[in-house]
């Protein structure tokens, strides 16, 4: 079955290079995204109360851009990033998440989810 894939372009008041240690780092998901992050390598486990979800690392450039891929959906096309843009005129700073869902309203629903994350993550940092 293939997957929906979508991005969320999200303006962050904020440096490159602030912003990509709160998506690249275990200690800087951990304050946003999980309740603890694990790294080996380029093996990440995320852990969320009961529940336990590995992934790799796929992609890394420093300041830019960080993709992994869920262990469990190593039979398909889809990952999730975090990339980094930034405006050559304005300079703006903005946060792009690229995520896969199973269908479209599982798709809305997990823009929902990573809206509410990005809030999280924006407030945390005073952006």
């Amino acid at each position: 079955m293939s997957k929906v894939k979508f991005e969320l372009e999200i303006p962050v008041h904020a440096s490159p290079a602030l912003l990509y240690q709160y998506f690249a780092t275990p200690s800087g998901l951990e304050e946003w995204f999980a309740d603890r992050v694990n790294s080996r390598g380029k093996i990440i486990t995320f852990l969320w109360d009961d529940s336990e979800e590995e992934a790799t690392i796929v992609t890394k450039k420093a300041d830019e851009r960080i993709k992994f891929k869920w262990t469990e959906s190593e039979g398909d096309e889809s990952y999730f990033e975090f990339r980094v843009q930034v405006d050559p005129l304005t300079k703006d700073v903005s946060l792009i998440v690229t995520d896969f869902a199973d269908d479209e309203e599982s798709a809305e629903e997990a823009k929902m989810l990573w809206e509410n994350q990005i809030d999280e993550l924006k407030h945390l940092i005073g952006a």
